[in-house]
């Protein structure tokens, strides 16, 4: 029995791993429930996480579309 209970422990633990290193390899931040929609503010902004090394990027694109949009 213990041999089983080490083994679905191990198990669990690879698929964690897997999951994990697949996350990082994405480079996508972290955004709602299972990945879900985007949160936004009042003023369209997404919510991210402070700790996102693409925040800066994103809020510059998500700029540049709001000055492309308004010089149309």
């Amino acid at each position: 029995m213990l041999i089983v209970l080490l083994l679905t422990l191990a198990a669990f633990g690879l698929i964690m791993l897997a999951m994990a290193v697949g996350s990082i390899f994405q480079g996508r931040c972290l955004r709602g429930s299972c990945g879900g929609p985007e949160i936004l503010t009042g003023d369209g902004v997404p919510l991210t996480c402070d700790t996102c090394p693409l925040k800066k990027k994103r809020e510059a694109e998500l700029r540049a579309q709001k000055l492309a949009a308004a010089g149309e």
